[in-house]
């Protein structure tokens, strides 16, 4: 038996080439038949177009995923997350889905239930909001601005301010309430959504709002809430209208702010004041449905009665005390202390204060009460001159130096003056200051007590005995004495002798000749020789010579030389009057006080001489005559200036109040 042969043995010797041409597929259906299936296959699908809704059927469910078939090449998958009710999804249920992607990377279909149902919604919500329907929501959370309210199963925005009418403090009062709402705007590109509850309200108020403007009255009382607060006042809900009351009618008291008097959301009753023709400014007023305080005051404030009261303003003139709200009074800064000089009440009184003060005048019709404080203590000048008799010696501080002299507190609240002129029985003081010093404790002698006007004049040189009566023997005419240069004036120097008491040298009696002025040969310091050609203890005044000192004179020719001297300082006493008169700027008079006092030759060196009568009448008798006025007059004068007392222009303008 021969072995058999293999295939690549049958077909070797047979080789054959066929081109690729001349085959053809085996094909297992005919062409006809073919195009049949490929028309039935392509009728089963359908053209599907992302961001659409279809329907597909539920083939497949595990624990995390859910498949669908929409009729496409391959089936969808939705996450089981996005069905509220996953237990109740069975193999067969239609739903639709939001076909989210054709084919994604992966090469699958992409499907959503949650969209689905949000597209669903959204054609729902954008219908009503066409319509104008009113949808019911539950406040789900408090964002910033306002609340989320969930709507069929999306998240729209309510604004705060378009919850109620009435402004919303708390939110978190509505979270978890269900509220109606209006759809006021729809942004279809960014599928947001914003409701109100506002507009609503507005509605059922509308029918509401018409009744009251229909009815409003001048001096009607209506019912309202309190809307709103602010520093000016506050604002009434009277139900649909808005009324403002302002803060000047809330109470006849002060009022620093509205919150004072009524709260938030507060309902109460209030009274129609005015309102415009459109009726769309309404003012409204809480005290006017109270009595007036001013109704019988000066029954309950009778002039003369202590009464107590409150502190609530201070101004520089006075502070005014409320006795009972709308009921107020003025203590004027004058009526604050009998003694002492106040710059401010606030030095004495505080906001806030309850105090005791009495009332010293009342004027119903203008509504103004005059209050006192000092009224309360006795007035310490009723018994002053028996505290102070005249003659009598006090102990005092200095407090003040003025030009004219100085003030002495001789107890708080108490001043005298010590002027210039008493300060020294032998020296001729220019300024306080040379004697005395402020804080310094000295003796005084009462001069005059003027009650009436609350003045009392002192003299620091009466605690002394008066020199000049032992003067006479130490300096009678003829004596020879040494000086020292004090001060220099045109017509002479002014010297200091042993007894520190200041004497008179005239320019004529000088040794040196030919002088324009003294200053041209002498300088204050200098010793001088003289001689005394003229002593009067009346008027205080020593005049001495250079001259006769040093050159000698017979005596016969002595009188002549007074003489001379008394020529020569008749006509400058005027002069000097002018050329020495220091400057004050404490009153008008205390120029020619001034003058009086520091004119050495025209006041006690020269004008006493005997045959000079008009010096007498130009210097000493004005010296007198200015030192008893400016204890009067400018001494107040001072005290003005170092106390800084209210200004007459300011108590001009406070007058009324301050009655």
């Amino acid at each position: 038996m021969s072995k058999p042969q293999t295939q690549n043995q049958l077909f070797a010797d047979e080789e054959k080439v066929v081109s690729f041409s001349d085959l053809k597929e085996e094909q297992e259906y005919g062409e006809e038949e073919y195009e049949n299936f490929l028309q039935l296959y392509d009728n089963t699908i359908e053209d599907f177009v992302e961001g659409e809704l279809v329907v597909g059927r539920v083939i497949a469910i595990s624990h995390k995923d859910v498949s669908i078939d929409i009729g496409f090449k391959s089936e969808g998958i939705v996450s089981i997350e996005e069905f509220t009710e996953p237990d109740e999804l069975k193999i067969g249920d239609e739903i639709e889905v939001f076909l989210d992607n054709v084919e994604n990377v992966d090469g699958e279909l992409v499907l959503s239930k949650r969209k689905a149902d949000f597209m669903r919604v959204w054609a729902k919500i954008t219908d009503s909001f066409d319509r104008g329907d009113v949808l019911t929501g539950r406040c789900v959370r408090r964002i910033k601005g306002g609340i989320v309210v969930d709507i069929m199963g999306v998240d729209a925005f309510l604004p705060g301010s378009q919850i109620d009418v009435r402004p919303i403090r708390d939110f978190d009062a509505f979270i978890g309430k269900d509220l109606d709402f209006k759809i006021v705007k729809v942004n279809e590109l960014r599928k947001n959504i914003v409701v109100s509850h506002r507009v609503l309200v507005e509605e059922t108020l509308k029918e509401q709002r018409g009744k009251i403007l229909e009815n409003l009255e001048k001096e009607q009382e209506l019912e309202g809430t309190v809307k709103n607060i602010t520093d000016f006042g506050v604002f009434i809900d009277l139900g649909g209208v808005d009324g403002l009351l302002h803060i000047n009618d809330l109470s006849w008291g002060r009022v620093s702010h509205p919150s004072e008097i009524v709260s938030l959301d507060e309902t109460i009753t209030v009274q129609v004041l005015d309102f415009n023709d459109e009726k769309d400014r309404i003012s409204l007023g809480l005290k006017q449905l109270q009595p007036h305080p001013w109704i019988d005051v000066d029954e309950k404030y009778p002039v003369g009665a202590i009464i107590e009261g409150k502190v609530v303003s201070i101004s520089d003139y006075g502070a005014f005390i409320e006795l009972e709200k709308g009921v107020e009074g003025l203590i004027h800064i004058s009526e604050m202390s009998w003694t002492q000089h106040i710059r401010h009440p606030s030095k004495l009184v505080t906001i806030g204060e309850v105090i005791e003060c009495k009332v010293l005048s009342l004027d119903a019709e203008d509504r103004k009460i005059s209050l006192g404080l000092k009224q309360l203590e006795p007035d310490p000048w009723d018994q002053i001159e028996d505290r102070y008799p005249i003659g009598s010696a006090q102990h005092g501080i200095v407090r003040n130096l003025t030009n004219f002299g100085a003030f002495v507190e001789l107890e708080e609240g108490i001043d005298g003056l010590v002027h210039i002129s008493d300060l020294s029985w032998t020296k001729k003081i220019r300024h306080p200051g040379e004697v005395l010093k402020k804080a310094e404790e000295i003796d005084v002698v009462v001069l005059n007590v003027d009650k009436g006007n609350r003045r009392i004049s002192l003299g620091y040189k009466q605690t002394k005995q008066n020199p000049w009566d032992n003067f006479e023997n130490a300096y009678k005419v003829s004596t020879k004495t040494s000086g020292k240069i004090v001060r220099m004036i045109d017509k002479g120097v002014i010297v200091e002798l042993p007894d520190e008491v200041d004497g008179f040298v005239p320019i004529s009696h000088l040794v040196k000749d030919n002088l324009g002025k003294p200053s041209d040969a002498y300088a204050v310091g200098d010793d001088l020789e003289l001689s005394v050609i003229e002593f009067n203890a009346e008027n205080k005044k020593i005049i001495l010579s250079e001259k006769v000192a040093v050159e000698g004179m017979p005596d016969d020719a002595k009188p002549s030389v007074a003489e001379d001297a008394e020529k020569e300082a008749a006509p400058k006493a005027v002069t000097e009057t002018e050329s020495e008169t220091p400057v004050n700027t404490a009153a008008e008079e205390e120029p020619v006080a001034e003058a009086a006092a520091e004119t050495e030759p025209s006041t006690d060196e020269t004008a006493k001489v005997e045959a000079a009568p008009p010096v007498e009448v130009v210097a000493e008798p004005a010296a007198e005559e200015v030192k008893t006025e400016v204890v009067a007059d400018e001494s107040e004068a001072a005290k003005t200036d170092t106390v800084e007392d209210d200004s007459t222009s300011e108590e001009a303008e406070v007058d009324d109040a301050k009655k």
